[in-house]
């Protein structure tokens, strides 16, 4: 079956070339092509992609309010912010908007199907020096950021560890490998950070840790 994409972009060179990029990638349909986000917003919820790839500075509607009011008005796809946006703020306001992965423009063809791959079997793609600022955040000692309201927000220090690796970009069998433990242990360990943060995806987890 046919992954569904949809391209929200501002740039009419970027948004035809991604475009094609999807038109010729097998298992690959496009079904939207929106030049801004109000546009996405009327367009998005009738034809209901899998994945929808999203510019954030945009004209009229931006990429996270783009997406925020899709998930109010119940388009259940994934969303993959690719952007120039380095911001550390911008990340989280993307993740805790609804996004599920984060890419800079500046990547290869190749690297973007991957990312959507990725994405429809329920990963989080994020680039490498985004993960590197999360993860530097994540590690900041906590200072005036709100406290979890209960304990169960409260993450052990190796399912901060494992939340950490998967922050970094590592797979799995990575993160097993690194930390000396089964890979079951791992997907243990991932659902447990699951249900205390109450969240869906790696990346809704790291940007919840983040404010707990």
């Amino acid at each position: 079956m046919n992954i569904r994409i949809a391209i929200v972009e501002d740039h009419a060179q970027m948004r035809e070339g991604l475009s094609a990029i999807i038109r010729m990638t097998p298992g690959f349909q496009l079904v939207a092509n929106c030049a801004h986000g109000r546009a996405a917003v009327e367009e998005l919820p009738s034809v209901r992609p899998d994945v929808t790839v999203m510019d954030i500075n945009m004209p009229q509607l931006n990429g996270i309010e783009c997406v925020r009011e899709l998930r109010r008005r119940q388009c259940s796809g994934q969303f993959l912010m690719l952007t120039i946006e380095e911001n550390t703020d911008r990340v989280f306001a993307a993740l805790e908007a609804g996004a599920h992965g984060y890419l800079i423009k500046n990547i290869p063809a190749d690297r973007i199907i991957e990312a959507i791959r990725e994405l429809h079997s329920g990963g989080s793609p994020i680039s490498p020096q985004i993960a590197r600022k999360l993860v530097q955040t994540f590690q900041r000692p906590p200072s005036a950021a709100p406290v979890s309201e209960s304990a169960e927000h409260h993450l052990t220090e190796r399912e901060q560890q494992v939340l950490t690796r998967f922050a970094q970009g590592d797979r799995a069998k990575d993160v097993a490998d690194q930390l000396g433990i089964s890979v079951y242990t791992v997907q243990t360990h991932v659902r447990n950070i699951y249900d205390k943060l109450h969240v869906r995806s790696l990346a809704e987890a790291v940007a919840k840790a983040r404010m707990a």
